[in-house]
C-alpha cells in the first residue's frame, strides 16, 4: 500500500518511513481485528510520529487512514480539535467530569483518532491537553499523531516543561514514538518538480515593498481609509483596513501584536477565504509573542487553504532575521516559501529562505 502509493507519488520510502509504515500496517491489522470482535478487548496501541518538517509524516498517516476500513475514525488538526473542545467544554463546565463530558460528546462513537501536527507551546493548553489525552485512554480511544518534536520536546519553556512531564509519560506509555527523519525535504523537491496544481494558499503571494503598482499587479486594491471597519470575532473587537466580500485586510500589528489567539484566527476563517496582512516587521526580541501569533496564524491559514498576501518593506528573509523567531519557525519557512515573490515569477526556495533566516541555536 505505502510502496504504490510512493510510486505513483514520484518517490521511493527511505529507512524510517519503511519502520513507520510498517508499524502503521500493523496498527490497521489491529483495529480491523478489534472491529471484528465488536470492539470488545483491549484497543490497540497508537502511534506517534515526530521529524522535521517534509519527511512525511502527514503523507504516511494521510496514506493510512484514507486506506483504513473503518467507519468510526476521525482526523483533526490540532488546533480545530481544540477550538471545538473549549466550546464544548464550556456547556460541561459546572460538572465535575466536563473533559470526559466534552471529549465523549465530540468523539461519540469515534474509535481512532488521527492528530495532526500535535504541539504544545501554551502553559493553559497543557495542561487541558493533559485531561484531554488522560479521557482518550479512559474512553479506548486510539490515537494517532504528527509532530515536529518528539514527546519530552513539547512544551520547551524550561519555566513550564516540569508541568507537562506526567502528560510526556502518558504519551511515551500509551504510544509508539517513532521518528521519521529522512535525509530529503519532500515538500521542497514536490514543489520544485512541479507547479502544475497549486492550492489557495500559493495562489497568494508575498509582496515586497508592497507599492501601490505591486498590489494593483496581484489583484488587490489598495485599501481607501473609508474601509476602515470593526471585526468582530467571540468577544473581541478587530480594526480590518478593509472587508471585501470574502476578502479581508488586516494589519500585522492589529493582528499579532494584539492578545489575539488561534481561536480567533480560526473563527475569521470560517468568515474570509482571502487574507492580506500588511506591515509584517523584522521579528526582534521586542515581538516574540508577535511572532508566535504570525507562526499560528500561518499554520491556520495553510490547513484551512485561505489566500494569503503578505505585504512588507523587505524580503522574506529579512523579516525572519530576528531573534524571536518561534521554536516552529522551519514549518512556517517551509510553508510561506509557497508563497510566490512578483516579480521573480516563482515561489522562493523553504531552504534558502530558511537559511538565511534561522540563526544558529
Amino acid at each position: 500500500m505505502f510502496e504504490r502509493a510512493a510510486a505513483e507519488a514520484g518517490f521511493a520510502l527511505d529507512g524510517s518511513q519503511t519502520a513507520a509504515a510498517e508499524r502503521l500496517a500493523r496498527l490497521g491489522a489491529d483495529l480491523s481485528a478489534r472491529r471484528r470482535l465488536f470492539g470488545a478487548g483491549k484497543p490497540p496501541r497508537g502511534v506517534y510520529v515526530w521529524g522535521p518538517v517534509g519527511r512525511g509524516k502527514s503523507w504516511l498517516t494521510g496514506v493510512f487512514y484514507e486506506a483504513l476500513p473503518l467507519r468510526n475514525k476521525r482526523r483533526v488538526h490540532f488546533h480545530e480539535f481544540f477550538r471545538e473542545f473549549h466550546a464544548v467544554h464550556a456547556r460541561h463546565r459546572k460538572e465535575r467530569n466536563a473533559c470526559d463530558l466534552a471529549v465523549a460528546e465530540l468523539l461519540s462513537d469515534c474509535r481512532l483518532l488521527f492528530f495532526d501536527e500535535f504541539h504544545v507551546h501554551d502553559p493553559g493548553d497543557a495542561m487541558m491537553m493533559g485531561r484531554v489525552l488522560t479521557s482518550l485512554v479512559e474512553q479506548k480511544v486510539t490515537l494517532v499523531a504528527t509532530s515536529n518534536y518528539p514527546p519530552a520536546g513539547l512544551l520547551p519553556n524550561p519555566v513550564h516543561h516540569h508541568m507537562f512531564e506526567p502528560t510526556i509519560k502518558l504519551l511515551e506509555s500509551s504510544l509508539d514514538v517513532l521518528e521519521v527523519a529522512g535525509p530529503h525535504d519532500y515538500r521542497s523537491r514536490a514543489k520544485s518538480r512541479t507547479r502544475t496544481s497549486r492550492s489557495r494558499f500559493e495562489g497568494g503571494g508575498y509582496l515586497w515593498p508592497g507599492s501601490e503598482r505591486q498590489l494593483r499587479e496581484a489583484g488587490l486594491e489598495p485599501p481607501a481609509a473609508a474601509e476602515r471597519q470593526t471585526v468582530r470575532t467571540g468577544g473581541r473587537e478587530l480594526t480590518a483596513r478593509a472587508v471585501r466580500d470574502g476578502l479581508v485586510w488586516f494589519d500585522f500589528h492589529e493582528l499579532c501584536d494584539e492578545r489575539t489567539s488561534t481561536v480567533d484566527y480560526l473563527r475569521l476563517a470560517d468568515r474570509f477565504d482571502t487574507w492580506v496582512l500588511s506591515g509584517l516587521p523584522e521579528l526582534t526580541s521586542g515581538r516574540r509573542d508577535a511572532a508566535q501569533r504570525f507562526a499560528n496564524l500561518v499554520d491556520v491559514l495553510y490547513d484551512r487553504d485561505a489566500t494569503l498576501y503578505l505585504v512588507a518593506d523587505a524580503p522574506l528573509a529579512d523579516c525572519l532575521r530576528g531573534d524571536a523567531l518561534p521554536i516552529d519557525v522551519n514549518r512556517t519557512v517551509s510553508r510561506l516559501g509557497l508563497l510566490p515573490v512578483p516579480p521573480f515569477g516563482g515561489p522562493p526556495s523553504a531552504s534558502t529562505v530558511r537559511a538565511a533566516a534561522v540563526p544558529p541555536r
